[in-house]
């Protein structure tokens, strides 16, 4: 399967609210695979569609890999592909944890969140499921989604932290960062479109 790039922060799409899949189609299935190779490619546990440059209501999400939360789990949770995932209940328990996010390389903080969620689905078949989660599961699928409605992780956090943030995202913008994986810039689409103009004038 295909490596995609990774879109970066502060790609457009990345703001957009993802479109409803329709109907699960052979480009789907592709997507949610090429997703899920390129999220392990990446050593991410969680990755939307958007951040692939696909506006479509995709995630995949896989924690198996994750030691300490295989010792507190009850069950090996496998990797999941999330079409159309719309969270139905949060529980009034939260927690704090420190977030990364492959959009957002080098970038983490605290961000506070609901311990427990409902989430419906569909599969890839355009099967509904309905489940609980709880714990690092219930925080990726929290995450992802707020991607698909174009939201990142430091929207939640308060105003003097996003400020502090600031420098380190300017930095990402700009593509001043390294990574192990393809990462596609603001400042990559940029340029291109600028070569696209140049080429259509000359």
């Amino acid at each position: 399967m295909p490596i995609l790039p990774i879109y970066a922060y502060d790609h457009p799409i990345l703001r957009q609210q993802a479109h409803p899949v329709q109907d699960i189609t052979d480009a789907i299935r592709r997507l949610a695979e090429n997703m899920m190779t390129t999220m392990r490619n990446a050593e991410g546990i969680g990755l939307a569609a958007n951040q692939v440059g696909e506006s479509q209501a995709v995630a995949v999400v896989d924690i198996s890999g994750v030691e300490e939360e295989l010792l507190r789990s009850k069950f090996n949770v496998p990797p999941m592909v999330l079409v159309n995932p719309v969270i139905l209940a949060y529980s009034d328990e939260v927690s704090d944890m420190e977030e990364g996010c492959l959009s957002l390389p080098s970038y983490r903080d605290t961000v506070t969140r609901p311990e427990k969620i409902q989430v419906r689905f569909y599969d890839l078949t355009m099967r509904e499921h309905t489940l609980e989660a709880e714990g690092l599961l219930a925080r990726v699928i929290q995450h992802e989604i707020d991607h698909l409605h174009g939201k990142y992780f430091f929207d939640y956090l308060s105003p003097v932290r996003r400020a502090m943030a600031h420098p380190k995202l300017r930095r990402i913008q700009l593509g001043q960062v390294t990574t192990e994986y393809p990462l596609f810039t603001a400042k990559q689409q940029r340029a291109s479109r600028s070569a696209v103009r140049r080429s259509y004038h000359s």
